[in-house]
């Protein structure tokens, strides 16, 4: 299928967001709110049903047979239903030369809400279609943001995407707001959280969302990366890195790298962000990333109202990295899990159990706070 384009050539991020600032009623604030009040008078009582789901208990009842966290981390990878969606895809055009890919789910209208994968993520990832799908059901219009050189095509640029990169999604929200299409919420799982948090906090008030919500966010990166190296959590990491090595030799296959590395040597995550994604994204090593990217740093400056849905059995990190209240500013509201995985959060009480505790609490937050 060809991509439509939308070119962001000629502003920079930071004039694309000054146009938006200088013009809120035009292009920002305006159709926000005409999207509110179309959304209002034309969704049915059926919708109303969503809000019903943040007004339950926000704690996990896991099944009996999924309290662990790695069977809720495994569980929805291989069991979960996955629902048919069509999709109309659109390039967006960077300032710098390289681009980003928008799956928009296909007859879906109300408010846009965009989602933000994971490491390595994709709309194959076991939460992307099953979320779009409740998104659409209870009346918005969301659409799939692609990190770079993650749409299935290496991107054109040498660097590469990776979990601080707010000024990616910062120059996505303010093309699309730009070209008449404001989004009105943003929804980030486990990388793409941090990545969210990260623009939230750096943008606080001026942040070109209404709302958002982060998934299984790796607050401390640097801690996350000892904790994939750590017991069980190994098998993530080796997953995570044979999935890494194969899309650096897919990205360099027909250019030339611009760094000299072993990938037979690197068998860790830290490893890998020491030797290519550091240099390959202008930092100094892989403990410079960490540091400039931990969403930890920036949660206490974020304004917009923000949920976020953490395990403290995430066996991707440890549980003393999960924030406190006093960590985080006055938008963001926590549902702290005793259990969950990472990206699970499976609820009922069957063997087939089908409810997931982000599709209940997703669209009810967003909906609060149209």
């Amino acid at each position: 299928m060809e991509m439509g384009r939308l070119k962001g050539d000629c502003l920079s991020v930071d004039k694309l967001h000054g146009c938006i600032r200088d013009y809120p009623m035009i292009i920002n604030r305006n159709n926000t709110a005409r999207q509110r009040e179309k959304y209002k008078k034309n969704r049915t009582m059926s919708h109303k049903d969503h809000i019903e789901g943040l007004e339950r208990p926000r704690q996990l009842s896991p099944p009996w047979w999924l309290q662990s966290p790695h069977l809720q981390t495994l569980w929805p990878k291989f069991f979960r239903r996955i629902p048919q969606l069509e999709f109309r895809e659109e390039r967006l055009e960077l300032a710098d030369g390289d681009f980003i890919d928008l799956a928009w789910v296909e007859r879906a209208t109300g408010p846009i809400v965009l989602m933000l994968h994971g490491l390595e993520g994709n709309l194959r990832s076991h939460y992307a279609r099953p979320v779009l799908s409740t998104l659409a059901e209870a009346g918005f219009q969301p659409v799939f943001m692609f990190l770079r050189g993650c749409s299935g095509e290496p991107n054109r640029l040498s660097r590469t995407y990776h979990s601080g990169a707010a000024e990616d999604l910062a120059e996505v929200l303010a093309l699309l707001a730009a070209s008449g299409r404001p989004v009105f919420a943003a929804l980030g799982f486990s990388l793409g959280g941090n990545l969210l948090l990260r623009y939230l906090g750096i943008h606080g008030s001026e942040a070109l969302v209404q709302v958002a919500m982060a998934v299984s966010v790796p607050f401390v990166l640097g801690d996350a990366a000892k904790r994939l190296e750590k017991g069980p959590s190994r098998i993530y990491q080796r997953y995570l890195m044979n999935r890494l090595k194969r899309s650096y030799l897919r990205k360099f296959a027909e250019t030339p790298s611009p760094i000299q590395v072993d990938l037979e040597k690197i068998h860790t995550l830290w490893q890998y962000d020491e030797q290519i994604t550091a240099p390959l994204n202008g930092f100094q090593g892989a403990d410079d990333y960490y540091h400039q990217c931990s969403s930890i740093h920036y949660l206490k400056d974020i304004t917009v109202p923000t949920l976020i849905l953490h395990s403290q059995d995430d066996p991707f990190m440890y549980p003393h990295n999960v924030p406190t209240q006093e960590q985080v500013g006055p938008g963001v509201e926590l549902a702290i899990q005793a259990h969950g995985g990472h990206v699970g959060f499976i609820e009922g009480a069957r063997p087939g159990a089908k409810e997931c505790l982000i599709d209940r609490l997703a669209p009810a937050f967003f909906q609060r706070n149209l």
